[in-house]
């Protein structure tokens, strides 16, 4: 039977701009007839993979990189006495495993590889350095000779491009997914879905003015060296992600030691996680007064109608009390209406959960731990 892990947050920011829109205006969205401030989930997403690797979460080896300097990432990892007769002979291998490099050096869109894949590339150059040697155009070549070159390629060299995209073994490929235009047999569906985080209540843009005084200016010059204006909001948000266990599994070829290590650490890097978008300037770092973790059968349920009446702001009870009472209550209701979840993990700073919805924990820690052995017993029930 399926089984989904939800990570729920209620999570309340100080005036800030996490998450900027082409004009450099914290991005919203309307909900429920109003403006709410939000967070974009490629943000989030973005912000939970570099946790993975900044707190060491994950091994390196399990680990993806998305990027479109495949080329270069290649070359730095050959023996610098074959650097300089390398590009030619990765782009070879490159057009083997099917990923075309344009004039610049650079593949055509972003590739997100795991660390097995690109070390299993580099070794493939230097395994085959001759044979790719005596096929690969000259660097600057015109496309003709590149094509032919491709079709060249010994099948043996194929096949071995082929097999390493086939198996990428990265914890955060495997829950975030990937598309690769040209070999959609190497796509990999998300075993993870995550929302786009909105405010629980209205917001108003807001607009700080600052100037900035040159050090340097002589006594008789008058006003500022700069003035300026940037755009901020302050939010209590909602955010929601929800995780395919069986999918994750799947993607991870089976490993379920490796997607337990992958889902403690996804739970844990969103929770900490927090995006830098204008941090140097608002240093919003507040952590979430509720972590919630649902574990659910048949389908994933987001919350986030709890909020389409908006809160509105109180002087007894702030935004993030009424945010935690009102997504309670309405788990309560659709509960009712749709069956319980299998059980919750709190950990509530703000003390407004129910007792008796889900199990209190006293730390992170605690929580993630209890969450990892709870999923593995309900994964094989």
């Amino acid at each position: 039977m399926a089984l989904f892990a939800e990570v729920h947050l209620i999570q309340n920011f100080a005036p800030s701009n996490l998450n900027r829109d082409d004009t450099g205006a914290p991005k919203d969205a309307i909900f429920g007839g109003v403006r709410r401030a939000r967070i974009s989930s490629q943000c989030l997403k973005r912000s939970v993979r570099l946790d993975f690797k900044r707190e060491a979460l994950l091994p390196p080896e399990t680990i993806g990189t998305r990027t479109k300097k495949l080329v270069e990432e290649l070359l730095r990892r050959l023996p610098e006495d074959r650097r300089a007769d390398g590009e030619a002979r990765i782009r070879v291998a490159l057009s083997a495993a099917g990923l075309a490099v344009d004039d610049k050096g650079k593949t055509q869109y972003l590739l997100f590889l795991g660390e097995r894949e690109i070390a299993g590339l580099a070794e493939l150059v230097l395994t085959n350095w001759d044979a790719l040697g005596s096929i690969a155009a000259p660097v600057g070549a015109e496309k003709k000779a590149k094509k032919d070159a491709k079709a060249a390629v010994p099948k043996e060299i194929v096949d071995a491009a082929t097999t390493i995209l086939d198996a990428p073994g990265a914890a955060d490929l495997a829950l975030f997914g990937r598309m690769l235009a040209d070999l959609p047999k190497y796509n990999v569906d998300a075993a993870c879905q995550v929302a786009h985080a909105i405010s629980t209540h209205k917001v108003e843009r807001e607009f700080d003015y600052f100037t900035a005084v040159d050090d340097l200016g002589a006594e008789d010059e008058t006003g500022a060296g700069m003035i300026g204006t940037v755009e901020f909001n302050s939010a209590c948000f909602y955010r929601y992600a929800a995780v395919d266990i069986a999918k994750l599994a799947s993607n991870l070829q089976g490993d379920l030691e490796m997607a337990s290590a992958a889902i403690q650490a996804f739970i844990r890097a969103t929770v900490n996680a927090i995006p830098s978008g204008k941090q140097n300037t608002f240093a919003a770092h507040n952590p979430p007064d509720l972590v919630a973790v649902a574990l659910r059968r048949r389908a994933p349920r987001n919350l986030a109608n709890a909020f389409e009446v908006p809160v509105s702001a109180r002087r007894d009870e702030g935004l993030t009390t009424q945010s935690v009472r009102r997504l309670s209550d309405y788990e309560r209701r659709l509960s009712g209406a749709y069956g319980a979840a299998e059980s919750w993990l709190v950990l509530d700073t703000a003390g407004a959960w129910p007792d008796d919805l889900g199990t209190r924990l006293p730390t992170l820690d605690a929580l993630v731990a209890d969450a990892a052995q709870r999923i593995t017993e309900l994964h094989g029930a």
